[in-house]
């Protein structure tokens, strides 16, 4: 017997200069690539390629084949512009005039 339960998710996608949040209801046996389909983000946004792109739920990164639950939001990550190590290392070995290190 199938079942005909559905679920509420909501997709997001965000770039500096626009965001886009999608609700949708979908079938409870749906992947987390099911619901990017569904909702029609990958159309909206062609940019988006889901064989690059990092996806998760609530901040913390999923699969493709993760099935959705109820209430989840599906993120869609841009890739990083710049590594955030290495930024830190840079900032770090710039030199700040005015400030010293306390004496221990």
């Amino acid at each position: 017997m199938a079942s005909n339960r559905q679920v509420r998710v909501e997709v997001a996608w965000a770039s500096p200069e626009r965001q886009v949040l999608k609700s949708l209801t979908i079938p409870a046996s749906s992947t987390v690539r099911d619901a990017l389909e569904a909702s029609g983000l990958l159309d909206e946004v062609p940019e988006i390629d889901l064989a690059i792109a990092d996806v998760g739920v609530f901040s913390e990164r999923r699969c493709l084949t993760d099935l959705v639950r109820d209430g989840e939001r599906i993120e869609v990550y841009r890739p990083l512009i710049a590594d955030p190590k290495e930024v830190r290392r840079q900032r770090a070995g710039q030199h700040r005039p005015g400030k010293r290190k306390k004496d221990r």
